[in-house]
């Protein structure tokens, strides 16, 4: 178990005025993986982008435990400071650069690695060999790509930032089995032999529970389950109950 990286605590966040999360406390350390569940409404997305910096905070605090022993309050930044502290987005719209190349999108975002980094720094070469349908399309811009493309492509922005938290919101939504089964081999990668902390939510629990540390399910917005991700696997009874799905 790494050091503790990311502290969130009594979390209350929305859109307006309208509050859809309430106390929510949950915390991930480095090098490991949260797999964030729950059925379609419960909060999910707007955790991810309330830690992204895209919704209004009602209160509690977000602490991003930095380089050289350094806490940032992520929930006094706004989003592009989250970035530069650390956080890779890659949200549900993908947001890429439609008008855009694939490279033009790489470069436009890359930032150098961080200090103290054990892992090879992130580029556009990385990327390009972490998934080599985009370099066979570099020059193609946004419009062009596939939905799988446009993933790919929105990963590898997140990537190139060079971040210490990975937040992926359902990375493989509507996307050919094929795939999702690329795009799965590479957060193994990235997470698992790379060591890089994630957040991950998606709708095939199995999936990502697979290969992730720990699991935490929401329900209406608050946190109604937190432990290992193994121990939710080996118990289908209560995942079917939490989840609503049955065990493929």
């Amino acid at each position: 178990m790494g050091d503790l990286l990311l502290k969130v605590e009594d979390l209350s966040a929305g859109y307006g005025e309208s509050v859809v999360l309430q106390g929510v406390s949950l915390s991930v350390n480095a090098g490991e993986t949260l797999a964030l569940l729950g059925r379609n409404g419960t909060g999910k997305t707007t955790l991810i982008n309330t830690l992204a910096g895209a919704t209004r905070q009602h209160g509690g605090s977000i602490a991003l435990c930095a380089a050289a022993s350094t806490v940032v309050a992520l929930h006094t930044l706004p989003s592009h400071a989250r970035a530069a502290a650390g956080i890779g987005w890659v949200p549900q719209e993908r947001n890429i650069f439609k008008s855009l190349t694939v490279h033009e999108n790489l470069t436009a975002v890359a930032r150098p690695a961080r200090v103290g980094r054990a892992s090879s720094p992130w580029t556009p070469e990385r990327v390009y060999g972490l998934f080599p349908r985009l370099a066979e399309r570099k020059t193609h811009l946004g419009t062009q790509l596939s939905g799988g493309e446009q993933q790919m492509l929105a990963l590898g922005r997140a990537l190139v930032l060079n971040p210490t938290l990975l937040l992926l919101d359902e990375p493989c939504e509507g996307l050919a089995p094929i795939v999702v089964q690329e795009l799965l081999r590479a957060i193994r990668r990235i997470t698992r032999e790379e060591g890089l902390s994630a957040i991950l939510v998606e709708q095939h629990p199995q999936a990502i529970l697979a290969i992730s540390d720990t699991a935490a399910v929401l329900d209406r917005g608050t946190v109604v389950h937190n432990g290992t991700a193994s121990g939710l696997l080996e118990q289908p009874a209560l995942l079917d109950k939490l989840l609503g799905v049955a065990r493929s």
